[in-house]
């Protein structure tokens, strides 16, 4: 029986057909339970000519992996902004640790030449007002992406330039702002960002993190492509919608995840969504949803309340369609993914609502 998937008036014809999950056996096991049917989901994302992977983990089982497009599960994906996610979990661990003395802490501490800057405003800019995007200094990203990363010296750019508000009021979405952090991890860890991750992150959770650029002081971008392959992201999904532990450890602070899925506000660069440590939030089909985002469409959804997490990774290149295919996943996860696990999960969410 054909079906329509309608994002944003965008119509997606599903083929007929059956699928076999990733590991039914696992997740019935797990659940105690069937895993959701999850065929349709499957059928309209092989229609979507952008999508590359897509995987579901529901309560900590992989039920859903498929890849598209000649995309191979051992193949790492560049997961774009979504980087800024995992640099998000490097400085709450590094809180953790006292490397960091809390989100309060003020930049200047690890750039002292701000206390020489004729800008009084840049020296009350905070750690929490880099996560949140609310450093109140002009967006390097946008139009002036280019120039920021064509420039000699990516950390002195940012910081050169000028406030547009004040800190910690209103969100402007800058990678500048972000590779600010991979800068304080190098000076609070001693240690380069890629070094801190495979310690710290990668190695608890059973991978290596491969090397990705980095800026011409030997910083490594701390706000775009980083490399990780599909299951490496689902791991961190899990992380996440685990709270933070892993096993019997408390890798990220549970108050961390928490602080995470708190809006500080609503960026230009999208009024449906609020952004929060590293992380946008929106609600899908009623259920509340921090998420990594990557330009193109590499996706990391946590929904909490139903111990989802659902993984895309797509082409990144410039294209017309990007916006279309964008709709389309936000679509499939609400529709076809949030929809059938909250009725196999028999919950009502009047009644759990966060």
């Amino acid at each position: 029986m054909m079906k329509r998937l309608v994002p944003g008036g965008i119509v997606v014809l599903l083929a007929a057909g059956q699928l076999a999950l990733a590991q039914p056996a696992s997740a019935q096991a797990t659940v105690g339970r069937p895993a959701p049917a999850l065929e349709e989901a499957a059928q309209a994302a092989a229609q979507l000519p952008r999508l590359r992977s897509l995987l579901v983990s529901w309560r900590g089982s992989l039920i859903l992996e498929r890849y598209y497009g000649g995309a191979r599960a051992t193949q790492p994906a560049n997961i774009k902004s979504a980087s800024k996610s995992v640099i998000s979990a490097l400085v709450g661990i590094a809180v953790s640790k006292g490397l960091i003395k809390n989100v309060d802490q003020r930049i200047v501490d690890f750039f002292p030449e701000l206390a020489k800057d004729p800008e009084p405003r840049k020296r009350d800019i905070t750690i929490e007002d880099l996560l949140t995007m609310r450093s109140g200094l002009e967006s390097t990203s946008g139009r002036e992406y280019g120039a920021w990363v064509q420039s000699r010296n990516w950390v002195r750019y940012a910081l050169a330039q000028p406030p547009t508000d004040e800190p910690g009021t209103r969100v402007e979405y800058s990678t500048g702002t972000s590779h600010l952090l991979s800068a304080i991890l190098t000076k609070a860890t001693k240690k380069s960002t890629w070094q801190f991750a495979q310690e710290e992150l990668a190695k608890p959770l059973g991978f290596s993190l491969a090397q990705w650029p980095r800026d011409p002081q030997g910083i490594y971008f701390g706000g775009n492509d980083m490399l990780m392959t599909p299951r490496q992201m689902i791991r961190f999904g899990e992380l996440y919608e685990n709270g933070g532990r892993l096993g019997d450890r408390q890798l990220v602070p549970r108050s961390w995840i928490e602080q995470t899925a708190v809006g500080r506000g609503r960026s230009r660069w999208g009024s449906d969504r609020e952004y929060g440590y590293g992380f946008w939030i929106r609600e899908f089909a009623g259920h509340k949803s921090f998420y990594a985002w990557g330009y193109g469409g590499q996706f990391i959804f946590v929904v909490p309340d139903l111990d989802l997490v659902v993984v895309t990774t797509s082409r990144a290149d410039v294209s017309q369609e990007r916006r279309d295919h964008l709709g389309a996943i936000y679509a499939l996860v609400e529709q076809m993914i949030v929809a059938p696990i909250q009725a196999v999960d028999g919950r009502n969410y009047a009644d759990h609502e966060r």
